[in-house]
C-alpha cells in the first residue's frame, strides 16, 4: 500500500526525474524505487509510477514489494485478471506476505465481493504487525455492504492509533449518522474531545449532532470552540450561521456568513443565506441583492433562481416569478418541487394550458403525491373541463383507492355534468369515508352548496348514520 506523500524523500524523485530527462542510467537501491512509485501513486502520476515500477524491476527483479506495486497498478487500470496470475506466482513465494492478501482483497472489493475482501483482509491483519491500513479498508469494505456497526469499530481503531486521522473520523460519524445514533455521536466525539480539546474537526462535528437534535445552545458552544481551535474554519462560522437563523438571530448569523466570505473567496451559498437573513428581517432590497449575488457567483446554482422565484412569488410578482423558475427547471429538468412551483405560477397567471403540462410532467417524473392530483383536478375544473377533470381523478383513484377528498372531486365534477346518478353514488362513497369533508365539497362547488337534492343525500346519510 502506498505510504504517506510526506514519508518520503526528495533526493531520490529528484534523481530519477534527472535521469529521465537524460540518456544515463541511474542505479536505485529499491528501497528508493519503492519511494519513487508511491509518490506518484499518491500524486496521481500513473504513466510515471509505470516507468519507475518497469526500470525498477529491471534493477531488481527478484524484489516482492515492486512486483506488488506493479500488481497495484494493475488492478488501479482494472487488469484483474493480469493482477491475479502475478499474486498467484508472488504467493507461492511468499505465502504469508499480508499485501498480497490485500491486493487480492482489492481486487474482490473491485468485482463488488465484498464479503470475501472481508474475509482477505482479515487474513491480512492476522498476518500483519501494521494493521491501521488494513482497519481502514474494512471499514471500507463494510461501508460498501451498509454494515455500519462494522465499519464504525475498524474506524475507531484507525483513531486510536492516530488521533489525527481525520478521514477515519468523518467516517465513524457518517456511521453514527447513518444508524441515526446521535446521542452516541455527542458521547464519542466527547471522549475524543477531552483528549483532543483543540480539534476543530470534532467541534464542528459535534456542534452539527446538536444541530440535528436541535440542541441549540449547546451546538453554538461547540460551533465556536471549533473557531477558537481555528479562526480561520470557514465550516465552523457557516454552520454557527444556521443555528442562528434557526434561533432567529439574523443579524448575527449574517455577520458569521460575511465572516467566511471575508476568509475565502465569495461562495453563493454564502449569499444565499444572507439573503434569506435579510428577507426574514423584512429587507427585501438588501434580500433581493444577495438573490442576485447567488446567481452571479454561480449561475448553475437552482437554489438561487428558486430563492429569487420565491421572493417574486412573494410579492405576487408572477411574471417576474415565471422567468426565475423558468431558469431553474433548466437547471434541474426533473425536480419536482420547481414543477410544482412552475404550475402555481401559471395558474396564477391564469395561464392554465401551461400549468396543466407543469401538472403532466410531475406526473410522468414518477410524482404521485396526492395533492399533486387534487391541484392538478381543481386546476381543470376550473378551466371548465370537468371530462379531463374525471379522467385525473380516475387515474388518482388507483393510487388513493378510498381517498374522500378524490372521491368528493369525482362526485363534483358529474354534478358539473349533470350526471346525477354517477355524481350520486360517488357522493355517497365519500360520506361513508369521511362525512366531514362535505364542507371541502361545498367550498370547491359552490354552485351546489346550497342544492337541494345534495343536502337532501347528506341529511339521508346523517340519519341512518347516527
Amino acid at each position: 500500500m502506498a505510504l504517506d506523500a510526506d514519508e518520503r524523500p526528495d533526493r531520490p524523485i529528484a534523481k530519477f526525474e534527472s535521469m529521465l530527462k537524460t540518456d544515463d542510467v541511474y542505479f536505485f537501491d529499491a528501497e528508493d524505487f519503492e519511494d519513487i512509485i508511491h509518490y506518484y501513486l499518491n500524486n496521481g502520476k500513473i504513466s510515471l509510477a509505470k516507468k519507475a515500477i518497469k526500470i525498477g524491476l529491471t534493477q531488481h527483479p527478484s524484489t516482492i514489494e515492486l512486483k506488488l506495486l506493479e500488481i497495484e497498478v494493475h488492478i488501479f487500470e482494472n487488469n484483474l485478471e493480469v493482477a491475479e496470475i502475478m499474486l498467484d506466482s508472488l504467493q507461492v513465494i511468499d505465502s504469508n506476505n499480508e499485501e498480497i492478501y490485500i491486493q487480492r482483497a482489492n481486487i474482490f472489493s473491485k468485482k463488488d465481493d465484498h464479503k470475501t475482501a472481508i474475509e482477505l483482509l482479515k487474513k491480512a491483519l492476522s498476518l500483519s504487525e501494521d494493521t491501521i491500513d488494513i482497519h481502514s479498508l474494512l471499514g471500507m469494505e463494510h461501508l460498501f455492504m451498509d454494515n455500519f456497526e462494522e465499519a464504525k469499530k475498524h474506524f475507531i481503531q484507525c483513531i486510536l492509533f492516530d488521533e489525527h486521522d481525520f478521514a477515519s473520523l468523518y467516517n465513524i460519524i457518517y456511521c453514527f449518522e447513518y444508524l441515526e445514533d446521535y446521542d452516541g455521536a455527542i458521547i464519542f466525539l466527547n471522549e475524543y474531545l477531552d483528549k483532543n480539546p483543540y480539534c476543530e474537526v470534532a467541534w464542528h462535528q459535534l456542534g452539527k449532532q446538536y444541530f440535528t437534535k436541535k440542541m441549540f445552545k449547546e451546538a453554538l458552544t461547540a460551533f465556536d470552540f471549533a473557531i477558537i481551535s481555528e479562526d480561520t474554519f470557514i465550516g465552523a462560522y457557516f454552520e454557527k450561521g444556521k443555528v442562528l437563523e434557526r434561533l432567529k438571530r439574523y443579524n448575527e448569523a449574517i455577520e458569521n456568513y460575511e465572516i467566511t466570505i471575508e476568509i475565502e473567496d465569495p461562495s453563493a451559498f454564502a449569499y444565499l443565506r444572507i439573503g434569506k437573513c435579510y428577507e426574514k428581517l423584512d429587507n427585501r432590497d438588501m434580500a433581493k441583492f444577495y438573490f442576485y449575488q447567488t446567481v452571479h457567483e454561480d449561475p448553475l446554482l437552482d437554489k438561487g433562481w428558486l430563492a429569487i422565484t420565491d421572493f417574486y412569488i412573494r410579492q405576487r410578482e408572477y411574471n417576474k416569478a415565471k422567468d426565475y423558475i423558468t431558469k431553474a427547471i433548466n437547471i434541474d429538468e426533473e425536480n419536482l418541487m420547481y414543477w410544482g412551483k412552475c404550475a402555481h405560477i401559471n395558474e396564477a397567471l391564469n395561464s392554465y394550458e401551461e400549468a396543466e403540462a407543469a401538472y403532466q410532467r410531475m406526473i410522468n417524473l414518477g410524482d404521485c403525491e396526492l395533492n399533486t392530483w387534487l391541484l392538478w383536478s381543481s386546476l381543470v375544473i376550473k378551466k371548465g373541463d370537468p371530462h379531463s377533470a374525471l379522467q385525473i381523478l380516475q387515474q388518482a383513484l388507483a393510487f388513493y383507492p378510498n381517498n374522500a377528498d378524490i372521491l368528493y372531486k369525482i362526485a363534483g365534477s358529474h354534478l358539473i355534468l349533470n350526471q346525477t346518478i354517477k355524481a350520486k353514488k360517488y357522493l355517497l362513497i365519500a360520506l361513508e369515508y369521511n362525512p366531514k369533508k362535505i364542507s371541502v365539497f361545498k367550498m370547491e362547488f359552490p354552485k351546489f352548496k346550497n342544492n337541494s337534492w345534495v343536502n337532501n343525500i347528506v341529511e339521508e346519510f346523517n340519519s341512518t348514520s347516527k
